[in-house]
C-alpha cells in the first residue's frame, strides 16, 4: 500500500441489465422484464445508500457494457468510478477488485447490489473491524455473504468455491480458517433473490430502508 493511500474504498458489484439473464430465479414470479427492472431498483438503490453513507468514494464495478444508461443513473447518484470486472469467475473478480482497491486505500469494502439493509450502521461496522482484523464477512440468510472488506487479501480465500450455492459463506470461512487469516462477521443480513423476499423488498422500500437514514 503506498504511503499516500486513503482510508476507506467502496466498491459495489453489478452485473449489466439484460432481460431475462438477470433476477431469473424471480421467473416465472416476474416476467424477464420486471426481474429485470427489479435488478436496476436494487442497484439504484445500493449506490444512492453507498454514496450518502459519505464513508469514501464508491467505485461501482460491473459487468458488460460499463456506459450502460444504468450505471450513467448510478454516476448521477454520485458513485464516483465506474469500472468493468476483470477476471474468470465471481471469486477471481472479487480478488482482483479488492486488490486493486487495496493498492491505493488502507481499506476497501465490496459489497453485491442485492441486500437493501446495508445502511450507515453496517457500514460503520465493518471499517470499525478492519481496524481489529484483516478480513470481515457480512453473512447472507441465504448462507452467501453480502459483504467482504479486507485491508490485506489472499487469493486462497476465493479458491474452489461453489459460487451461488448456499455454501459461500461456511466455504469462505473455511478458507480463512485454512490460511490462518484473522476475521470478523457482521450481523446477518437478508439479500432479495427470490420470490418469498418481493414482500420484504417492498416493505423496505415504503420505510425508505432499514436501520435508519443512510
Amino acid at each position: 500500500m503506498p504511503a499516500d493511500a486513503g482510508d476507506t474504498l467502496l466498491i459495489q458489484f453489478a452485473r449489466c441489465p439484460e432481460v431475462g439473464a438477470v433476477k431469473t430465479r424471480m421467473i416465472p414470479n416476474l416476467s424477464p422484464q420486471q426481474a429485470c427492472d427489479l435488478h436496476c431498483d436494487l442497484v439504484r438503490w445500493t449506490a444512492r445508500r453507498l454514496v450518502a453513507c459519505r464513508l469514501g468514494p464508491v467505485r461501482l464495478a460491473v459487468t458488460g457494457d460499463v456506459s450502460h444508461p444504468l450505471f450513467a443513473d448510478c454516476r448521477d447518484l454520485g458513485v464516483n468510478q465506474v469500472v468493468e470486472q476483470e477476471g474468470g469467475d465471481l471469486g477471481e473478480r472479487m480478488y482482483r477488485a479488492l486488490g486493486a482497491g487495496l493498492a491505493h486505500y488502507r481499506k476497501v469494502i465490496l459489497v453485491g447490489s442485492d441486500c437493501p439493509e446495508l445502511d450507515r450502521a453496517c457500514l460503520q461496522q465493518a471499517v470499525a473491524a478492519l481496524e481489529r482484523v484483516p478480513v470481515v464477512l457480512g453473512p447472507a440468510a441465504d448462507g452467501g455473504y453480502v459483504l467482504i472488506g479486507a485491508r490485506e487479501i489472499s487469493r486462497e480465500i476465493f479458491r474452489e468455491i461453489d459460487w451461488g450455492s448456499s455454501s459461500v459463506y461456511a466455504r469462505t470461512v473455511s478458507r480463512l480458517e485454512d490460511a490462518a487469516i484473522s476475521w470478523e462477521a457482521l450481523p446477518v443480513k437478508r439479500d432479495v433473490d427470490r420470490p418469498g423476499d418481493l414482500a420484504y423488498w417492498s416493505r423496505v422500500k415504503a420505510r425508505g430502508g432499514l436501520g435508519g437514514p443512510a
